[in-house]
């Protein structure tokens, strides 16, 4: 399974941005598909996930209410829909997915300016 995200970019504190995460492969494979990010000098975290049907979206704390996990399984995407974004939002986000998060891709900037 092969994952690319896209989509990052910078914006301003209260913006929005969507990103998306295109798998090809043996996509049947992530069942759970989500998101994780890294920010400058910290852990990389977990921030989202999603499992196959769409239904049970998990998110950290941080982000609840303000970010909204999809995926189009006909698409193989998947998607991170970022709003009301806050300078502690800035990192480099990766897709992930599978059922243990065993594909990754590689990371997309987004970078949030107050």
């Amino acid at each position: 399974v092969q994952l690319q995200a896209f989509g990052g970019g910078l914006v301003q504190a209260g913006d929005s941005l969507r990103l998306s995460c295109a798998a090809s492969g043996r996509t049947l494979s992530l069942y759970f598909f989500g998101w994780f990010r890294q920010a400058p000098g910290k852990e990389r975290e977990f921030v989202a996930q999603i499992n196959w049907h769409g239904n049970l979206p998990y998110y950290i704390d941080s982000v609840k209410g303000r970010f909204i996990i999809s995926r189009d399984n006909a698409k193989n995407t998947l998607y991170l829909q970022m709003n009301s974004l806050k300078s502690e939002d800035t990192a480099v986000y990766y897709c992930a997915g599978g059922s243990g998060m065993d594909y990754w891709g590689k990371g997309t900037l987004v970078t949030v300016s107050s």
